[in-house]
């Protein structure tokens, strides 16, 4: 009896941890350096938290649309190569036949072999058998517009709500040094789990976020406090 084994790997959950990691990544920088921005700007504390809700709730919708138009145009794109394939298919089965045998070859099946593979390939599900050796579309990495926008939105709107609880409990007078550094700290720990989970370095990845995210806080508070200064 033959027995499927099934193995866990990364490739699986590159989609939904891309828009996830994505979206938390911006939404605790964008709305960190937000606040920043607005409390270097000599704000109320009611009118940076005012702020930073808005930024948290704008960046949500826009995280979610931006990514379903992006997702949802690869899945249009898939749709119409599987409806160009199925025509080829009903048109010329057996130039079909030897486009996939010739595939096989080419990765190093003997002609004979390829020609049995393709065949009972075919035979079995041909639209999958092109879909995943000529288009390289698989069931694993097509495209899931929803699933995507969703994934954006709510991690987002989870990043960001680190820093506006900072700002919201953090006297007024430590809110930019407290906001700071633990929104570099968020992000840090954000890098570093999401290079642990995709395989990479995890110090590396850690360090790579904080550097950028301090680099932009820094600039957005610069911004704030230059024009705060002029007006």
């Amino acid at each position: 009896m033959f027995v499927r084994h099934r193995e866990r790997h990364r490739a699986g959950r590159t989609g939904w941890l891309r828009a996830s990691v994505l979206g938390a990544n911006d939404g605790l920088l964008s709305t960190a350096s937000l606040v920043l921005g607005v409390a270097a700007a000599h704000a109320t504390h009611s009118n940076v938290l005012v702020a930073g809700i808005a930024g948290l709730v704008a960046g949500s919708m826009s995280m979610a649309a931006g990514e379903y138009v992006s997702v949802h145009s690869q899945a249009d794109t898939e749709q119409a190569d599987l409806a160009l394939e199925r025509a080829e298919l009903k048109a010329d089965d057996k130039g079909e036949h030897k486009e996939l045998m010739a595939i096989y070859v080419a990765r190093g099946l003997k002609p004979a072999l390829a020609k049995q593979v393709a065949e009972q390939l075919m035979d079995h599900d041909a639209l999958g058998a092109h879909a995943r050796d000529e288009l390289g579309i698989s069931e694993t990495l097509r495209a899931r517009p929803i699933q995507a926008a969703l994934a954006s939105a709510g991690s987002f709107a989870v990043g960001a709500a680190m820093p506006l609880l900072v700002a919201a409990l953090a006297p007024a007078a430590g809110l930019i040094l407290l906001v700071a550094g633990t929104s570099l700290l968020f992000l840090a720990l954000l890098g570093g789990l999401a290079a642990g989970a995709g395989g990479a370095g995890v110090t590396m990845g850690a360090m790579r976020v904080t550097f950028w995210g301090a680099l932009a806080m820094a600039l957005t508070a610069g911004v704030g406090w230059l024009f705060g200064t002029v007006a």
